[in-house]
């Protein structure tokens, strides 16, 4: 904090001619960023709703080309078609996989960074932290971020793959639930993530509570909040784009082959899509758990 330099009060009165009150500057900025809060979680949702206006386009050429038009096989879009009804379960199921991989990778980044800093740097003195140590700790969290994209990445390719090879109709259904639950569950974690951010500003500013019960609880509630509106709402837009937009050529092609008698081979590579698939998705959780203390590699 900037309060805290040794005779940086008396070096804003000389530079700027006005003695600063560093409280209620605290206070200003902390409105200021509620505003912002509460913005990004109005604009967020446009975002997500580019994407899915977007993705419902491809979603219907996608249609067209399978029903010639609208003319055949139009009983195979009800939910009285079995792979179509799957396809909507398994797009919400991947919704909220990604909700909580994505939050699970910013909360063990976190914690490691936390650790590493509670190791090696002193925070109850005025001493600096060194230029290495402060170098270890972005690359700490950088490390967990590329690990945890990386997994999530593989993981949504590889089910996308799996599922458009599986049956269009299938697929289809996925699709469309991918953009529903995405829409919806971004809408969500943009809008609770900045209220439990703006929570904490009006305990902390208006209320004064710090170091209460109240105020721990609103830091617990904007500890998630903050992987909620910054990281799992707005990597919606690319998820929805990407599995619309790459499923589009991936389930012409299986169609092709089916249609040149590879069915066989279709399903097959679908199982061998899926596999791999459930391989990191289990990684997108299970290697990014928060280890003990003891075995974090700091």
């Amino acid at each position: 904090m900037i309060e805290t330099l040794p005779g940086i009060g008396e070096e804003v009165r000389k530079e700027f001619g006005f003695t600063p009150d560093f409280t209620v500057a605290k206070e200003l900025l902390e409105e200021n960023d509620g505003a912002g809060n509460t913005f990004k979680s109005t604009a967020k949702p446009v975002l997500i709703g580019t994407a899915v206006v977007g993705s419902t386009t491809m979603i219907f050429s996608i249609i067209m080309s399978l029903t010639n038009g609208l003319t055949e096989s139009m009983t195979s879009l009800s939910v009285m078609h079995p792979p179509f009804l799957l396809g909507l379960i398994a797009g919400g199921a991947v919704i909220y996989w990604f909700s909580g991989a994505s939050t699970q990778a910013v909360v063990a980044g976190a914690y490691a960074a936390v650790e590493f800093i509670k190791a090696n740097i002193k925070l109850g003195t005025t001493e600096k932290a060194s230029i290495e140590d402060s170098k270890r700790v972005v690359e700490i969290c950088t490390i967990y971020a590329q690990k945890g994209m990386w997994n999530i990445f593989l993981a949504v390719f590889f089910t996308t793959l799996a599922f458009a090879c599986l049956e269009p109709f299938f697929f289809i259904g996925y699709l469309i639930s991918i953009a529903l639950f995405g829409l919806y569950q971004a809408i969500f974690m943009a809008n609770a993530g900045g209220a439990w951010d703006n929570a904490k500003k009006i305990v902390e500013t208006e209320l004064h509570a710090k170091g209460t019960d109240l105020h721990d609880a609103c830091v617990a509630g904007d500890t998630v909040g903050d992987p909620f509106k910054d990281t799992s709402s707005v990597a919606m837009n690319p998820i929805i784009k990407f599995t619309t937009l790459f499923g589009l050529l991936a389930v012409e092609m299986a169609v092709g082959m089916a249609a040149g008698g590879q069915a066989g081979l279709t399903h097959a590579l679908a199982a061998v899509f899926f596999v791999v698939s459930t391989v990191f998705i289990h990684r997108s959780f299970y290697s990014m758990r928060i280890a003990p203390r003891q075995e974090l590699e700091l």
